[in-house]
C-alpha cells in the first residue's frame, strides 16, 4: 500500500491500531529487558525478532505490520467505528526509528556490551510506552523535521 491515496492525499489509519502496536511492542521490550538480566543472548534474539517486526512496519506500513494485522483481525472488529485517523508516513518513520534502537540493542546484548543493549532497549521502551499510554509518538513528532530536510521526488 502506498503512502498516498488515489487522490494524492496521505493514506490514513485508525489511531487505535498504532496504539495497540505500541502496547505489544512495550510488552516485548519489557520481556527483553527482564530476560537480559539472566541471558543477554536471549535478549538479543528477542530484540532481533522485534527488529524484524519494526522493519516490516517501516517498509510496508501499519496495515501490513504483524501486530497491526492482529489488531485488524482480532481487536478492531470488537471496537466501535473509527473516529480518528492519522497519516501513514510518520508511522512508518517511527517504525524505522524503532528498528534502529532494536538493532543497536540486539547488537549490544549479542556482543557483550550489555549497557548499550540496556540503554537502546530502554529508550525504545520509553518511546513505545509514551505512544501506548498517552498517544505521544516520538517518531511521528520527529517526522516533519526530517521530512523538511528530505528532497522530494
Amino acid at each position: 500500500m502506498s503512502n498516498l491515496t488515489a487522490t494524492g492525499a496521505p493514506a490514513l489509519v485508525d489511531v487505535r491500531g498504532p496504539r495497540f502496536v505500541a502496547w505489544v511492542t512495550t510488552a516485548v521490550l519489557v520481556v527483553a529487558l527482564l530476560v537480559s538480566a539472566q541471558n543477554p543472548a536471549a535478549a538479543a534474539v528477542i530484540l532481533g525478532v522485534q527488529a524484524l517486526v519494526f522493519a516490516v512496519g517501516a517498509a510496508l506500513g501499519p496495515r501490513r505490520h504483524p501486530y497491526g494485522l492482529v489488531f485488524a483481525a482480532v481487536v478492531a472488529p470488537r471496537l466501535g467505528p473509527v473516529t480518528d485517523r492519522e497519516p501513514v508516513p510518520p508511522l512508518k518513520f517511527a517504525q524505522l526509528v524503532g528498528l534502529v534502537f532494536a538493532v543497536v540493542g540486539a547488537l549490544g546484548f549479542a556482543s557483550g556490551l550489555v549497557p548499550l543493549g540496556l540503554a537502546a532497549t530502554g529508550l525504545a521502551l520509553i518511546a513505545a510506552l509514551l505512544n501506548a499510554a498517552f498517544g505521544i509518538c516520538l517518531g511521528c513528532q520527529l517526522y516533519p523535521l526530517i521530512a523538511r530536510f528530505t528532497p522530494t521526488q
